[in-house]
């Protein structure tokens, strides 16, 4: 919509993470750099942390585009909280192999062998797990033992490590001391700094052929730092909502009013959310008090002297919570049933597309 109107060749501030668009600021450079030498290594553990948003997912695009043509096998696996065993069935799946049905002996000895092949036709393995907070300790811990694998004194498994701060409070854990002592660098992602914040708006616009339209005033580059502390994700949200803004009512000049709008609006959807929750949470609230108060009644009636721990309201609190969660939890999977039916339908036309050729 407005890419059109300000003549772009595309959207430049969206969230699905794009190589093209990687801004080389100081800390994405140098965890670059960090990746790079883990690259020459050749083995042990690379780890890169970061906030929500900071550019992890980036790094790993980036990294595979400057993988094609060489010596590395990679495969990228993004983790959930997931078991030793399923954790060695996902590595299996990600390199392609075999791994329904099969027990752990039979998934390491597949892993083996596919790094033994690899390492004679002169390539070694590189696994990128993205997400790593979500791995339990011990999950991790078989990534460690796939570094076992060794050939003339080389290990055959290297393995990259990117996750958000709870990953680093993991690796601190007294399980983990052998794998540390196999990480041979590691860095942590911090926000860009309000200059980087500038040229990160200003490279991705131009990425999509910008020429000064809309016309950003000085100002507007402070605020929006201001208001995104300099976290890639947070401004491209903002960027992109501003930049609807000014479609939506023709502006080529956009500045810090433009900005506060946009600002307020952001605010009062999150805020209505927030507000749609809390009202959700007091009606179930009332509604579990009513019928406390009718089962006291009813107590009371028979005689009964109502204990003090039955008036708890944290009991009921805890009832409310947990009504709240399951509808929302029921709200998540119409959703997900929809998207499910709308991908096979999509599926079924280009499906149907393909017998007509």
């Amino acid at each position: 919509m407005y890419d059109e109107f300000y003549q772009l060749k595309g959207k430049p501030f969206q969230l699905t993470p794009d190589q093209r668009f990687f801004f080389r600021s100081q800390v994405h450079q140098r965890a670059m750099a960090y990746l790079r030498y883990g690259l020459s290594q050749g083995e042990g553990f690379i780890v890169i942390t970061g906030g929500i948003g900071t550019g992890k997912t980036m790094l790993v695009r980036t990294l595979f585009g400057e993988l094609e043509n060489t010596d590395v096998m990679a495969a990228q696996l993004v983790t959930t909280q997931v078991g030793p065993e399923d954790m060695l069935r996902m590595v299996c799946a990600s390199f392609g192999l075999a791994h329904e049905g099969m027990n752990k002996a039979t998934l390491l000895h597949n892993l083996e062998v596919i790094a033994r092949t690899r390492f004679a036709e002169g390539k070694h393995i590189l696994l990128v797990v993205d997400e790593a907070q979500n791995l339990p300790a011990r999950s991790i811990e078989e990534l460690r033992m796939l570094a076992n694998f060794q050939v003339e004194g080389r290990s055959l498994f290297q393995s990259f490590l990117l996750g958000q701060n709870e990953l680093r409070r993991t690796l601190e854990g007294p399980s983990m001391e052998q794998l540390r002592q196999r990480i041979i660098a590691s860095f942590h992602l911090e926000p860009m700094t309000e200059e980087e914040t500038k040229g990160y708006i200003e490279y991705r616009l131009k990425l999509v052929g910008w020429d000064g339209n809309p016309q950003l005033e000085d100002a507007l580059f402070s605020g929006i730092f201001q208001f995104t502390e300099g976290v890639p994700r947070r401004i491209n949200t903002l960027c992109d909502r501003l930049l609807l803004y000014g479609c939506i009512e023709e502006k080529h000049t956009l500045g810090s009013d433009d900005l506060e709008v946009v600002r307020k609006e952001m605010q009062r959807e999150v805020g209505s959310i927030g507000q749609r929750q809390s009202h959700g949470q007091q009606r179930s609230y009332e509604r579990l008090q009513s019928a406390a108060d009718l089962d006291a009644d009813a107590v009371a009636e028979e005689g009964e002297e109502q204990p003090d721990s039955y008036q708890g309201s944290p009991i009921i609190q805890r009832l409310a919570r947990l009504e709240i969660e399951v509808a929302d939890l029921r709200k998540t999977v119409r959703r997900e049933r929809k998207l499910l039916r709308n991908a096979l339908l999509l599926q079924l036309n280009l499906d149907a597309d393909d017998d007509d050729d």
